[in-house]
């Protein structure tokens, strides 16, 4: 039977999307574009509320494949009870490794040249310098070591750090060199001048940094947070960087988004960005050539790539 693919881009704007599946817009829209019990291939909305993704799951009684477009999967993970065993969840590992990296870069360098400050004093008139931090130097931890982390540490190299740290669930070897297990965070934080979080949400690592971990920090030490929300517990981190012992960098929240009313806006030493790692030029070209690649092995019944979880297995 010809499968149905539903797309959060329009099919007609993907060159190259194999022939065969009959392929539907959808966006997220309160109308559906075909019957949901009929869709074989679900790509989810992307920059869209949990809410919106997870709608048309219950009724995907035949979906095989459930294809994000952002490297984390949480937010689709609560509608994977409603689905048949065997099905596919799979992310958008290779779309968001370069915009990420150049964000988490972006806030490093311009958390420890100030630029924040500069900016404000700009918008007064007023022309203020003094020394500031280099990046040059310094011991940068990332915690979360996958494909974006790696891709932080490629555009780490050239700014002449003195050390990289990489920590992820378990230990292994890469060509930079080694991968700490989790176990070894605790002797790793009091080193590190920048802690870069790059991991996914999951069980195991909401509120990973904690008053314990932060704690750990060194006294003027940068925590850098591009991954998650929650893997922060926003209370300790506050306690922190209200007495100024050290600063944050944060694209992502908890709660997000963030409220107008809330004290992290106004914290000392805080930089904030409104979730924006993915968003960006580099997006799309990226997203089209992972669905051109998932749709090809789809048609030609390969398994596809980047899958996290199968259904009816204990990964779920």
């Amino acid at each position: 039977m010809t499968p149905d693919v539903w797309l959060p881009i329009p099919p007609d704007e993907i060159d190259g999307l194999p022939e065969g599946p009959r392929y539907h817009f959808w966006d997220g829209g309160e109308t559906y574009p075909a019957d949901p019990e009929e869709c074989d291939f679900y790509v989810v909305p992307y920059m869209k509320s949990a809410e919106v993704c997870l709608r048309p799951l219950p009724r995907m009684r035949s979906v095989r494949v459930v294809q994000t477009l952002s490297a984390g999967i949480d937010h689709v993970q609560p509608g994977l009870k409603d689905l048949p065993p065997g099905v596919r969840l799979c992310n958008a590992r290779g779309v968001h490794e370069a915009s990420t990296a150049e964000l988490t870069l972006t806030l490093i360098l311009a958390s420890l040249r100030g630029v924040p400050g500069f900016v404000r004093a700009q918008d007064r008139g007023e022309w203020r310098g003094g020394f500031r931090p280099a990046l040059a130097d310094r011991t940068v931890l990332i915690v979360g070591y996958g494909s974006i982390g790696a891709a932080v540490e490629d555009r780490l190299v050239p700014f002449e750090v003195a050390r990289v740290a990489r920590v992820a669930r378990s230990a292994r070897t890469t060509e930079r060199g080694p991968v700490h297990p989790l176990t070894e965070l605790p002797s790793l934080l009091p080193e590190a001048d920048v802690v870069v979080l790059t991991t996914p949400l999951t069980e195991g690592t909401r509120h990973l940094v904690d008053a314990a971990f932060l704690a750990r920090m060194k006294d003027g030490a940068l925590l850098v947070n591009v991954s998650r929300g929650p893997v922060v517990d926003t209370k300790a981190l506050l306690t922190e960087v209200e007495n100024s012992r050290i600063t944050a960098a944060l694209d992502v929240t908890d709660p997000e988004p963030l409220p107008a009313d809330h004290p992290l806006w106004r914290a000392p030493g805080v930089l904030i960005t409104p979730h924006v790692g993915g968003p960006t030029s580099a997006f799309l070209p990226r997203a089209k050539r992972l669905l051109r690649d998932q749709l090809r092995r789809y048609v030609n019944h390969e398994e596809p790539g980047n899958v996290i979880l199968v259904t009816g297995t204990e990964d779920v």
